[in-house]
């Protein structure tokens, strides 16, 4: 099952430190058991875009859809067996230390 890590900054994660940002390794060992999908980083929220469609007209608005202390910076799609092994794998990202990482199950349509 696919499941889309979305990688958030969190001010209560443990400060950021450079040396220990080994997110190549993770998706390198991910890339090496066949679970990695497909990741890259987001540019930051100031450069965000907001569509709606409300009675017919385009609302378009600079920045996100919501004011948050967290942000997402990234994403990783990954393979897993089930949700705890997703988990494992959201566990192993550097930012679960220095951020937070969201698992959330792809519905296919």
């Amino acid at each position: 099952m696919r499941y889309v890590l979305f990688i958030c900054n969190d001010p209560t994660g443990e400060p950021y430190d450079a040396e220990h940002d080994d997110v190549g390794e993770w998706v390198e060992a991910l890339q090496a058991s066949d679970s990695y999908v497909l990741g890259d980083r987001l540019r930051p929220v100031e450069d965000a875009t907001t569509v709606r469609v409300r009675g017919g007209e385009r609302i378009v608005a600079d920045g996100p859809f919501t004011e948050s202390r967290e942000w997402i910076a990234g994403f990783d799609i990954v393979e897993a067996e089930d949700l705890d092994a997703a988990i494992v794998i959201a566990a192993a990202h550097p930012m679960a230390r220095f951020g937070l990482v969201e698992v959330r199950p792809v519905w296919p349509l």
